[in-house]
């Protein structure tokens, strides 16, 4: 058993300039030393600096609140999942203690998937296979209250979901909208709470409008919407949710064929709307068009997506942050403060309904972004307000753009791949 002991401090480090003050080893193990000028901050370096030493179990200690969300972004940095955790803390019964634990594996268990789910090649996760584990899983977690619809290839143009058809069609592994629900109640009438959607490529070339080969390597991340989704609603399930909640996945792979969508190309929606495509590289929120309108179907109190959709967010907010988009500011202020209390940090920027109007097209009622690099100014804006033409108004609805999602090397405070940043935010929102 390997321990950390988390202990506040207001003692100097032995060099300011030296990270690895953060952390001392002993016989008892290791010992966190926190400043206080910036707790969640320090814990996640000195997981860092202590990744790869833990290689059985690990217990928590601490004397100070709150150990919980100490304890859970320790465990976050070491790259090694698989270990088994406690919680110990002296000022609580051995009772709450084996709860709290409990409460951590869970955690650990959700970010855990959406980890593996992202870090998968793209050669090994196609977009029915992402679609097939996602659902493979949940049912695995409550085989009475989940049941999972699958629509593949050209069925979706039968169902009227022509964005992810044109979107998947140039891959010879076919696109796919998975629509799972779960549904606790037992009650087949029973009214759907919250729809979760997410973004599924499982790789995206940029289609004809080709990204270099830096911006290409990594696109088998471009499914971490649909990960964080997919593991929020396991985390929900994990902790007995009683609430009837709606997954709905869009999947698929962006490539270049003779069969591929074109620029040029015009798309028309379920709803009627006409889409002129002016770049192939902004195919994530053509996509979640349909999922979205999938969502509003049921009619659900609350409409949560999540995508690695816009480079324009990441220039926003930075990789320490996930964007959010709301027209309810109140749920916005939910969310932040909800992603503040999980160390995953979010930042409001704007949506107002004249971003609806920001790609306009001349042969089509909008353009899908706006024919210049990163869509041009305002472009995750622009993007959010593109997706709120396939929402119901009357609905609450969040868009999430992950900037967060994933990285390409390890830094000082994230393990290389992916973060899983989000999954227990938009857990906690859904209760």
């Amino acid at each position: 058993m390997s321990y950390f002991l988390i202990h506040k401090t207001t003692q100097t480090p032995v060099s300011p300039y030296n990270p690895n003050s953060l952390i001392s080893m002993n016989e008892n193990g290791l010992t966190v030393h926190l400043t206080g000028q910036d707790d969640v901050r320090d814990c996640q370096k000195a997981a860092r600096l202590a990744s790869g030493l833990i290689h059985s179990q690990i217990q928590f200690v601490g004397l100070w609140e709150p150990i919980l969300q100490r304890s859970f972004v320790l465990a976050l940095g070491n790259t090694n999942l698989s270990v088994k955790w406690a919680v110990v803390d002296a000022t609580e019964s051995s009772e709450q203690s084996i709860a709290n634990s409990m409460v951590l594996n869970q955690a650990l268990m959700a970010v855990e998937f959406a980890r593996e789910l992202v870090n998968q090649s793209p050669q090994d996760l196609s977009p029915e296979a992402l679609a097939e584990q996602v659902a493979h899983h949940l049912e695995g977690l409550a085989p009475e209250y989940v049941s999972a619809k699958h629509i593949v290839g050209d069925a979706l143009v039968e169902f009227g979901w022509h964005g992810l058809y044109e979107v998947g069609r140039g891959s010879v592994r076919p696109p796919v909208l998975l629509e799972l629900d779960y549904n606790p109640t037992g009650n087949p009438d029973a009214p759907v709470d919250v729809a979760l959607v997410g973004k599924g490529i499982t790789f995206d070339s940029g289609g004809y409008s080709i990204k270099s080969s830096e911006g290409m390597l990594d696109m088998k991340c471009d499914m971490g919407g649909a990960a964080t989704v997919s593991a929020a609603l396991s985390l929900a399930i994990m902790q007995g949710s009683t609430k009837r909640i709606r997954l709905i996945l869009c999947c698929a792979e962006n490539l270049i064929s003779g069969h591929a969508y074109k620029l040029g190309d015009i798309i028309t929606y379920k709803n009627g709307l006409t889409v002129e495509i002016v770049n192939t590289d902004a195919e994530g929120r053509l996509v979640l068009a349909d999922g979205l309108m999938a969502a509003c179907e049921a009619q659900p109190g609350l409409i949560i997506d999540a995508a690695t959709l816009t480079g324009a967010a990441v220039m926003a907010v930075g990789t320490e942050y996930n964007a959010l988009f709301t027209a309810n500011n109140a749920l916005a202020q939910q969310l932040i403060s909800i992603g503040a209390s999980e160390a995953e940090p979010f930042w409001q920027l704007p949506l107002a309904p004249w971003h609806q109007e920001m790609c306009p097209s001349p042969f089509a009622d909008t353009a899908n972004s706006r024919p210049q690099k990163g869509g041009g100014a305002g472009g995750a804006s622009n993007a959010a307000g593109f997706l709120s033409r396939f929402v119901d108004a009357t609905i609450p609805w969040v868009h999430i753009d992950l900037a967060g999602a994933y990285h390409r090397n390890p830094t000082n405070t994230k393990p290389a791949g992916a973060t899983g940043m989000g999954v227990l935010s938009i857990a906690q929102l859904l209760k």
